[in-house]
């Protein structure tokens, strides 16, 4: 006989009529009662077609493009997420599996990747997709003038050509993790315009959704694909994306039913959320992490002893007190969350410690006020983390003048141009991934500039070396020294890994398991979300 989660199961998945689930229920001892609350349950669990989809999110700028290798925060990262696809994705399981590409294998060395792409996947314009469309989009951001945030990630792509229905990869050395790298929300499969360029301004893809209205740091529209090609996904009629920055708006548009989902919930609303009776809260453990870059190329921070000296001067656990209230866990000025595969947990914890930060500080022989800018867009509470930092450091002696900077534009004028500010990394489901995207010397987004130390020589050294190292033991040792090295010299100041935390109107449909690699289910809530009417 079947238990009640199987037959739970097979009734939200369709396989079993109501009729036959309240009997099995029954059979098993369940009153009627009780049987009709879990067939409800069930229904809810149920994928339904229709209805709009709306979300606030904490993300947005008025600088914000279709092009994808400028895309820099999640608003972007769900957009294109929405209206196109990857060569592979990480599902709600936090596993990677094909998208595009239907199958993919790799040569004895890694360096080579085959990706059989997918037949019968057609473009919003019904275009099919071809070999052509994939390399150029992948060449998009390779190209010697390419200003791709994504190009770091692809520096060891050698060559793409084109096998038939394949797409092969040739790279310059191994890489066991190059298939988790294309699934990045940059590199995004656009339409070829025939001229080695792809038609990104256009915002058509393959995805379930088709983008009808985009307003930078304001609002999204997209309407379904009804040629879309994936099965058991893109349930909603209608997208509409609002950017709503201000994290008390957010929460208000939410409790107000202007919007069904909000994102980067403030930890510090979450139990009045939770009070109102229309409204579920969702809250995920992944590799999101608030950090507190130092930038080397600008002075005073190419000193490694003001550096240990600021990094001593956290108070990490207030931080998760007062700003997460708990949920999240401490950092350790790496970016590698204990989610990782490679988290090196044998790595002391770095405590507060002022007479050491003084004398790190003495001995950097500055003596002035730092400067440390802030905004609530870099993450929820910012300012007011800065203002903790700015008293903990003050019992080392230590002065900072915390400049709180405009929401709207901060990430193209604040983040990666001033000497030291807040900052978020959604995290990446690899410890090469992260690396490459914010640490080596080759990535754009390297927002600490840490280049030229002896120790990030060093570092660049063995993230080459390990991306191509199969045996797991030694490859596990690599990248336990490369998180040394950053929390050791690096100029990142990682101080907490939050929770993911949203909150959903009840009638919004998903899925028990949700991915943990970015917000609102790896920012493919649009495609795996439903609305229960």
């Amino acid at each position: 006989m079947k238990t009640i989660d199987q037959l739970s199961n097979l009734y939200s998945r369709g396989k079993l009529s109501r009729r036959g689930f309240m009997q099995g229920a029954t059979a098993l001892g369940l009153t009627i009662s009780a049987a009709s609350m879990l067939a409800v349950k069930a229904e809810a669990a149920t994928p339904k077609k229709g209805g709009t989809l709306r979300i606030g999110q904490g993300h947005g700028s008025t600088t914000d493009s279709l092009d994808p290798g400028t895309f820099e925060n999640g608003f972007t990262a769900v957009l294109g997420y929405a209206i196109a696809n990857h060569l592979t994705e990480v599902g709600p399981d936090g596993k990677l599996r094909p998208e595009l590409a239907e199958s993919y294998e790799a040569s004895a060395d890694a360096a080579t990747w085959r990706f059989n792409l997918r037949k019968g996947v057609t473009f919003h314009n019904g275009k099919s997709l071809t070999t052509e469309d994939v390399i150029d989009s992948f060449n998009h951001h390779r190209g010697k003038d390419s200003k791709s945030a994504g190009k770091g990630l692809l520096s060891a792509v050698k060559s793409i050509k084109a096998d038939g229905n394949t797409v092969v990869f040739e790279l310059a050395n191994g890489n066991a993790d190059f298939p988790f790298i294309v699934s990045d929300y940059h590199f995004a499969i656009r339409p070829s315009k025939g001229d080695g360029t792809i038609d990104w301004a256009s915002g058509i893809g393959t995805g379930s959704l088709v983008l009808k209205n985009f307003e930078p740091g304001v609002r999204a529209e997209s309407t379904h694909y009804a040629d879309y090609w994936k099965e058991n996904a893109g349930y909603i009629d209608e997208l509409l994306q609002l950017s709503i920055v201000d994290t008390t708006a957010r929460q208000n548009a939410l409790m107000n039913g202007e919007v069904d989902v909000i994102d980067r919930v403030d930890p510090k609303t979450v139990h009045l959320l939770k009070r109102v009776p229309t409204v579920n809260i969702i809250e995920i453990t992944g590799t999101l992490h608030y950090t507190f870059p130092m930038r080397l190329d600008h002075k005073p921070f190419d000193n490694a002893d003001l550096r240990m000296a600021l990094k001593l001067a956290v108070k990490r656990q207030e931080m998760v007190d007062k700003i997460l209230l708990g949920h999240g866990v401490l950092g350790n000025d790496h970016p590698i969350s204990v989610a990782n595969q490679f988290h090196n947990g044998d790595l002391p914890q770095r405590e507060f410690d002022a007479d050491k930060a003084r004398f790190h500080y003495k001995k950097s022989g500055f003596s002035g006020t730092l400067k440390l800018s802030a905004s609530d867009a870099a993450f929820a509470g910012a300012v007011d983390a800065a203002q903790l930092l700015k008293a903990s450091a003050a019992q080392a002696g230590i002065k900072i003048d915390v400049v709180r900077e405009p929401n709207d534009g901060y990430w193209s004028n604040v983040w990666n141009k001033k000497g030291w500010c807040a900052a978020y990394w959604g995290g990446r489901p690899t410890e090469d991934w992260m690396f490459s995207a914010a640490y080596t010397a080759d990535t754009k987004w390297n927002d600490t500039a840490w280049k030229t130390t002896p120790a990030a020589i060093k570092f660049n050294k063995i993230v080459k070396a390990a991306r191509k190292e199969l045996d797991q033991k030694k490859r596990r040792a690599m990248y336990y020294e490369c998180q040394a090295l950053i929390n050791e010299d690096g100029g990142a100041i990682v101080p907490m890994f939050a929770n993911l935390i949203a909150g959903l109107d009840k009638k919004v449909g998903h899925s028990d398991t949700m991915a943990g690699n970015w917000e609102l289910d790896g920012s493919k809530a649009p495609e795996r979300w439903w609305i229960n009417s």
